[in-house]
């Protein structure tokens, strides 16, 4: 999705930053979606999570099945509210942010599609407004259930108050289907904010930081005569379930909404090609200021209702849609020094500390230099005035230093050799950018960083147990492996009740909470092992090829011998080529990994992966590869199909094959299925097989 890549990082590097910047997304969605109390603004929102994407997209080995790009927004916290589930998934949009990533979009719509080169797809463009997400059902054409987005899936009851806006329809007409999702935006106009906010200091009542707070805080008021008298309306955009069509286009669903009273944005517009994308984009940027309420960018979607249906999704967004956001800010500040972190594999990070500033909404004491040649590139130095943006890191990125600025004597930065944690040499391969510390689990910092990772919310999720305690726990002795972690509720030294923070019931939680873990399914175990370059995806793609625990732990210790046939299965896994089998085969060539993985066996159940596909499927099980040019649908959406009906893609041709799919220009992958016996079929003959 985005064309740039970040900067000379390893995949070792990329693991740290991906779990660090996972754990911030997730805690900013739950105060935004699930408590409407945001700590930052939407731009260091919207930095958070580029930068998430951006690794993601150079390192796709290492995409996460609970990656915030994964799923969409947060849990809905108990406050009071009802759940609801949504009929269809009510799911987020991908971020766009400059001309070249708007480009990038249309061309993977048209590669998906399989359209020729140079054929446009019409784009409904319409301003991206800054509220908050509701869906109204309506069944036999009257309002029945208001919800908000929650995590996609599940959202919170608003109803009542929901209807307490003067500007929705509490019925539909005659010609509307039997049932009806439709999605928009609550939000409160800038002029009633002011009005809003200078009745709150009348009443010495809470004064809120913008508009979409304010209609935030007012949607989910337990007391509905308080939304009442709150200026709330809403512009609709688009639809959930629909038990019967009501447009063939995007254009014809918001104008229908709008033939039945619904608000739509007045300026949105039908755009033919990038020329008038990019146009609208600037002439609706220019115009911003002016407009009644807030917006934070542009939302594109497939005109052609039938191409989005084919399109379809990708994890928490659809393929058809995506959001052009508006640029975020910067600030000047002064670099006081750099300090080193160590990460979980070893790695040493430079790190800026700054004095503090506000960008976008956000005071900034740190940002991250990546590496020494980063560091070098930049020419940053201790000292300097610094350009600092808030580009998506867990802590700000330096964008450059102001030379104009610079006073005499400001000595270069010399990065260190050894690890400031442990004293081990801190050693430079040939050929990557990363020095590493060589002490191993030695070291403490890489010690403590497996465990913190070990109980993430991507792997064990064990409430109550964070990076602080889990921090606290090393230093005392309570935990020194992963497996200690189950054994804590037996422990009778530990005297949690009595310390400060704890109580009887935060430790009968705790504990309650490991226990509840001891079950966990395999690709979570895999991903939790903290192996290098083993992501969720990875981990996952593992999961489906290995199915149990013991099947893949046989499988490794087959594939130390690199000519045996695990070997080869292992690297016809998609995606995992050499480097990433190299780094599996290390941990469990390692006897004290080995030792790690057995202790946690002998406590814990791991489940056997249950895949979710159509295993009812002619191909359910089958391995299959692609190879040439598909001519009825593009590769990825080829692919996709196949997953969805069981079946394994694989990326290479083995004698474990199952089918060998060719399209025109088909090559070696054609040439070894001959070879190898493997039965090869053409478009039209796979299209049958998976139809049947």
């Amino acid at each position: 999705m985005m064309p740039e890549k970040t900067r000379d990082i390893t995949a070792e590097e990329a693991a740290e930053k991906i779990a660090a910047l996972s754990a911030e997304i997730d805690k900013h969605n739950l105060l935004y979606h699930g408590k409407d109390a945001p700590e930052i603004s939407d731009a260091a929102y919207d930095a958070l999570f580029r930068e998430l994407q951006m690794l993601e997209a150079e390192f796709p080995e290492l995409i996460k099945e609970g990656s915030p790009t994964q799923k969409v927004g947060a849990l809905t916290d108990s406050s009071g509210f009802s759940k609801v589930k949504h009929l269809a998934g009510m799911l987020s949009l991908s971020n766009v942010f400059s001309d070249e990533e708007v480009t990038d979009f249309l061309a993977r719509v048209r590669r998906f599609l399989n359209l020729p080169e140079g054929e446009q797809v019409a784009v409904f463009a319409e301003p991206k407004i800054d509220g908050l997400s509701c869906s109204l059902l309506y069944e036999d054409g009257k309002l029945v259930t208001a919800a908000t987005r929650g995590d996609g899936e599940t959202g919170e009851d608003i109803t009542a108050n929901v209807k307490t806006l003067k500007n929705i329809p509490q019925e539909l007409p005659a010609d509307a289907p039997q049932k009806i999702e439709i999605r928009g935006e609550i939000y409160i106009r800038k002029d009633d904010f002011l009005k809003l906010n200078e009745a709150q200091a009348a009443e010495r009542g809470k004064i809120f930081a913008n508009p979409r707070n304010a209609a935030a805080g007012s949607l989910r008021q337990l007391d509905v005569a308080v939304t009442a008298k709150r200026p709330l309306k809403i512009f609709t955009y688009a639809l959930g379930y629909c038990s019967a069509p009501i447009a063939d286009t995007q254009e014809g669903v918001a104008k229908k909404l709008a033939s039945w009273g619904f608000p739509v944005t007045e300026n949105a517009r039908l755009c033919n090609s990038l020329e008038d994308i990019l146009g609208y984009y600037e002439e609706t940027q220019s115009l911003r200021g002016e407009l009644p309420y807030d917006i934070d960018g542009i939302v594109y979607k497939v005109n052609r209702l039938d191409l989005q249906e084919r399109l379809g999704f990708v994890s928490r967004a659809p393929r058809w849609a995506t959001a052009h956001k508006f640029p975020a800010e910067q600030a000047e500040t002064v670099l006081e020094k750099i300090s080193i972190q160590v990460g979980r594999t070893g790695t040493l990070t430079p790190v800026a500390e700054l004095s503090p500033v506000n960008v976008g909404g956000v005071i900034v004491s740190r940002a991250t230099l990546h590496n020494e040649d980063e560091i070098k590139r930049k020419d940053v130095r201790a000292g300097d005035h610094v350009i600092i943006q808030r580009a998506g890191d867990v802590i700000p990125q330096v964008v450059r230093v102001d030379l104009s600025k610079r006073t005499e004597g400001l000595k270069e930065f010399t990065f260190p050799d050894t690890c400031p944690e442990c004293g081990s040499p801190a050693v430079r391969k040939d050929g990557e950018v990363a020095r590493r510390c060589t002490g191993g689990l030695y070291c403490p910092a890489q010690a403590v960083e497996r465990l913190k990772h070990f109980v993430s919310k991507a792997a064990f999720d064990i409430d109550g147990l964070g990076a602080k305690i889990v921090q606290e726990f090393w230093d005392e002795d309570f935990i020194k492996t992963p497996a200690d972690i189950f054994r804590l509720p037996q422990r009778t030294d530990m005297d949690l009740e009595n310390r400060e923070g704890w109580g009887a019931l935060s430790v009968k939680n705790l504990f309650a909470a490991i226990e509840q873990k001891r079950v966990i399914s395999l690709d979570r175990f895999i991903y939790a092992l903290g192996i290098r370059q083993v992501g969720q995806a990875t981990a996952k793609r593992l999961a489906i090829a290995y199915t149990s625990l013991e099947s893949w732990i046989e499988a490794m210790e087959k594939a130390q011998d690199r000519e045996s046939e695990d070997y080869a299965a292992l690297l016809n896994i998609e995606d995992i080529g050499a480097a990433v089998a190299e780094d599996i085969l290390a941990f469990f060539a390692d006897a004290h990994q080995r030792a790690i993985l057995d202790d946690l066996a002998a406590v814990l159940t791991v489940e056997d992966y249950v895949s979710n596909a159509d295993m009812s499927s002619p191909v359910a099980g089958k391995t299959v590869v692609f190879t040439g040019k598909l001519e009825t649908m593009g590769r990825s959406e080829a692919k996709a199909k196949a997953e969805s009906l069981g079946a394994k893609v694989a990326g290479s041709v083995s004698a474990k094959t199952d089918y060998v799919i060719c399209g025109a220009d088909a090559g070696s992958k054609r040439k070894k299925a001959e070879e190898l016996g493997v039965r090869i079929l053409s478009e039209q003959e796979w299209a049958t097989l998976i139809s049947g």
